[in-house]
C-alpha cells in the first residue's frame, strides 16, 4: 500500500493569517497530486485552542491561527472534498499519532510500499512529520514532493529540503 500524507493544507496556512503567496501556487498540484493518487490518502490539521496565545507555540509564534471550529481552522473546501477518512488533528508541528496509526497500517499482512508527504509549512509541519514518520517506520521509502510544499518563506523551504535530503528523505520533483 502507498500513502499519501496532506499535512495542513488549511485556509489559516494558505491564504489566512500565516498564508503565502507559495501557499496559494501550490494548491493546483495539490489537488492533482491527491486527484492521481493511488493509494490511502490521510490528512493532517493543524488544531489549537482559544487559549493559543498562552501556550509555548503561541508566546514564540503570536498569530492565532487553526483554531478548532473556525473558517481558519478548516482544510481547503476543494482538498477537503476529496478527503475520505477523518483528519488527523496534531496541536503541535508533528503528529506522534500520525507515526503511531503509519505504524499500525504497516502490517505483515499488507507492508506500506512507500510514503509521500506533501503540505505545509516545508520547514516546520511538513519537516517534524517527516521526521516522526521516519522514526516509526525508517525501512519504508518516504518521499516528500517539493512541487507540493511551500514553506515560511522560500529560502526556509529550501533550506527544509536539504535538511530532509540528508535525513535520507527522497525529495521528488524539486
Amino acid at each position: 500500500m502507498k500513502i499519501l500524507v496532506v499535512v495542513d493544507m488549511q485556509n489559516d496556512f494558505i491564504d489566512g493569517a500565516l498564508g503565502t503567496e507559495e501557499a496559494v501556487a501550490i494548491l493546483p498540484a495539490v489537488k492533482a497530486k491527491i486527484e492521481g493518487f493511488d493509494g490511502r490518502v490521510l490528512f493532517t490539521r493543524d488544531t489549537h485552542e482559544t487559549d493559543y496565545m498562552q501556550t509555548q507555540e503561541g508566546k514564540n509564534l503570536p498569530v492565532e491561527h487553526c483554531i478548532k471550529g473556525t473558517d481558519g481552522w478548516q482544510i481547503r473546501p476543494e482538498l477537503d472534498a476529496l478527503r475520505k477518512e477523518e483528519a488527523i488533528d496534531k496541536p503541535s508541528f508533528g503528529s506522534v499519532a500520525l507515526g503511531q496509526l503509519l505504524k499500525a497500517y504497516d502490517t505483515y499482512e499488507e507492508k506500506i510500499e512507500s510514503i509521500t508527504l506533501i503540505g505545509l509549512c516545508t520547514d516546520i509541519c511538513v519537516i517534524s512529520n517527516a521526521m516522526i514518520i521516519k522514526a516509526y517506520l525508517p525501512e519504508t521509502p518516504l518521499f516528500v514532493d517539493a512541487e507540493c510544499c511551500a514553506g515560511v518563506t522560500p529560502e526556509s523551504h529550501e533550506r527544509a529540503l536539504d535538511a530532509m535530503t540528508v535525513c535520507q528523505i527522497k525529495i521528488e520533483n524539486r
